[in-house]
């Protein structure tokens, strides 16, 4: 059977309520809100504010690569925090943060900011073979 009235185009429902009446369905937060940033994401963020801090003083450091780990991939005696890898046949030096050491010793932002920064420092003066104080003069200060 031939129908004469036109079909309308498709348009997309409104959106209603869920089923049982407790709000619009959606993310928690929009993608611009912190609350939607993982913790590694903040992390890797504080690393590489460290590192671009200290590349300012030592230019050098374009050359290295900074990697963020959960945890070491090895067991030790003492967990830790980082590791320095100088650079060897086909591969450019390395130095390694440890996610996890890390936010279990610290409880707020800012003292999480200060370590990973004081990590930073020692395995940079660890490659280069320097003093952490030459490295950064604010280091231990803060």
């Amino acid at each position: 059977m031939d129908s004469s009235v036109p079909t309308p185009p498709f348009e997309p429902r409104p959106r209603r309520r869920d089923r049982h009446g407790r709000g619009m369905r959606g993310p928690v937060a929009p993608p611009q809100v912190p609350l939607s940033v993982s913790r590694g994401e903040t992390f890797r963020d504080l690393v590489r504010d460290s590192v671009e801090r200290l590349e300012r003083r030592w230019p050098q450091l374009a050359e290295v690569d900074f990697v963020v780990l959960d945890v070491p991939s090895t067991p030790e005696e003492t967990v830790p925090l980082g590791s320095a890898l100088p650079a060897a046949k086909g591969r450019t030096a390395q130095i390694v943060v440890y996610r996890r050491p890390v936010e279990i010793r610290t409880k707020s932002r800012d003292e999480r900011s200060l370590l990973v920064h004081e990590v930073v420092v020692e395995q940079v003066a660890e490659l280069l073979g320097l003093a952490p104080e030459s490295v950064d003069p604010r280091y231990g200060q803060d």
